[in-house]
């Protein structure tokens, strides 16, 4: 499953996100941002790659629906609600993306076990 996390500038929070499930096993990640000057901003070719996308606040999947809303329709953006206030790898942080990202990435290792 691919996941992309997605924030404003991709320097805190989307990439804490993509440190924490890089080396899942079933799970491909990878982090972007919204903003101009984000050291990798959101593409297409993140959108397409994407299975489910993680949008850390409500205006980040505004600007993804605002910009990609055609390539979104068989895609999940998931809000997490997690304001930026934090530090790189922050513990706090690393709570709160696993307490709301885990129930996916549990449901997909579910269905790999399925079958």
């Amino acid at each position: 499953m691919n996941l992309l996390f997605v924030c404003s500038r991709n320097k805190i929070r989307s990439v804490t996100a993509q440190r924490i499930y890089a080396r899942h096993p079933q799970l491909s990640v990878r982090s972007a941002g919204t903003a101009h000057s984000a050291q990798h901003r959101v593409s297409e070719q993140d959108i397409i790659w994407s299975d489910i996308i993680f949008a850390f606040e409500y205006r980040h999947k505004q600007q993804i629906v605002e910009r990609f809303g055609g390539l979104l329709h068989q895609r999940d953006v998931v809000v997490l609600g997690i304001p930026d206030e934090y530090r790189l790898m922050d513990a706090e942080l690393v709570e709160e993306i696993q307490s709301q990202v885990e129930p996916f990435v549990a449901a997909n290792d579910a269905r790999d076990v399925d079958g």
